[in-house]
């Protein structure tokens, strides 16, 4: 059988763990930790709504899942550039993927608006199947694949891929509603560029070198040990982080979103009445909201159907009481 072109333009890779990769996995997760903190944050009414989908909070987030599958697709050439390791494949494969569908299934019930049905472990369950097309090739061939990816995201867009089925996909006009959404377009680019670049630095011997940098001590131990267990850090850390801020809120302090709303009303009323009228009416508003016991559901986005009758009658008593 004719060898591939990596096997005779490279060098064996290091049989035993790399500690640096380790270390910067576990960065990368202690990154996504101090992102889900805030975003828990936010959930709970201490953080302004949609302070984790925009500015620093949105290219942070990206750059951590980027990271991420980079880091996958560097782990699929370490392990099988030389030979498929299909028993060992299939078993991670398992975990991942088994960790996904718990995950849809738990959001399923505790969340029903923001379902993860493609977050972040299901692109690494696919994406690593995937990836297997390409770790035995020369490093060019995840390179133009990868950029392939990048174009058509950018330039492509089609109804059809909202339907729910082919949401995956990630090619639809706008995303679907849905939590930690990593489709197919454009993040398998990362996981490809993962393989490229680990497949560029095999040829020039890099891989040994990179294996024999020593790190802080300080350092090394905690974030390698996260990253050797990235799996279960990744499943463990938000329940701890919700459950240890939903104790601090209903035991120890609740935030106050009254300013907050107050300036909220305000800057949306003035666009159509007088700053008196508005400053009268959102007064009014946050008085009435407590009293009928809506302002809490609303802040939190929890409003059921009749709450939100009895929102439309508050504001209509709060209009004609400054008229």
């Amino acid at each position: 059988m004719a060898k591939t072109v990596s096997e005779k333009s490279s060098t064996p890779l290091p049989s035993k763990r790399i500690t640096l990769l380790d270390v910067v996995r576990g960065g990368a997760l202690v990154a996504m930790a101090i992102y889900h903190f805030a975003w828990d944050l936010e959930f709970f009414g201490w953080l302004a709504s949609a302070t984790t989908l925009q500015g620093g909070w949105l290219y942070f987030a990206r750059s951590i899942a980027s990271s991420f599958l980079f880091l996958v697709g560097v782990s699929l050439v370490l392990a099988h550039s030389q030979k498929y390791r299909w028993p060992t494949f299939w078993r991670r494969f398992a975990q991942v993927a088994g960790a996904a569908a718990a995950i849809s299934v738990v959001t399923w019930f505790a969340m029903p608006g923001g379902l993860i049905f493609f977050g972040i472990l299901h692109a690494i369950a696919l994406f690593s199947l995937l990836g297997l097309l390409f770790v035995q090739r020369h490093w060019i061939l995840p390179l133009l694949t990868a950029a392939i990816v990048l174009m058509v995201w950018k330039f492509f867009r089609h109804d059809l891929f909202y339907t729910p089925a082919l949401w995956w996909v990630g090619l639809a006009h706008k995303p679907p509603p849905a939590n930690d959404y990593v489709p197919m377009f454009p993040w398998f680019a990362a996981v490809l560029l993962g393989i490229a670049t680990t497949g560029w630095l095999q040829t020039r011997d890099v891989w040994h070198r990179i294996a024999a940098i020593k790190v802080n001590r300080i350092a090394e131990r905690p974030l390698s040990f996260i990253g050797r267990h990235s799996l279960i850090f990744y499943l463990v850390h938000q329940p701890i982080l919700l459950a240890l801020i939903w104790v601090f809120t209903s035991f120890v302090m609740a935030p106050d979103h009254t300013a907050r709303f107050s300036e909220s009303c305000q800057s949306g009323c003035v666009k159509s009445r007088s700053a008196t009228f508005c400053t009268s009416y959102c007064s009014c508003m946050i008085t009435e909201m407590k009293r009928e016991k809506l302002f809490t559901p609303y802040v939190r986005r929890k409003l059921t159907d009749t709450q939100n009758t009895s929102l439309l009658t508050t504001r209509d008593l709060c209009v004609a009481r400054q008229e």
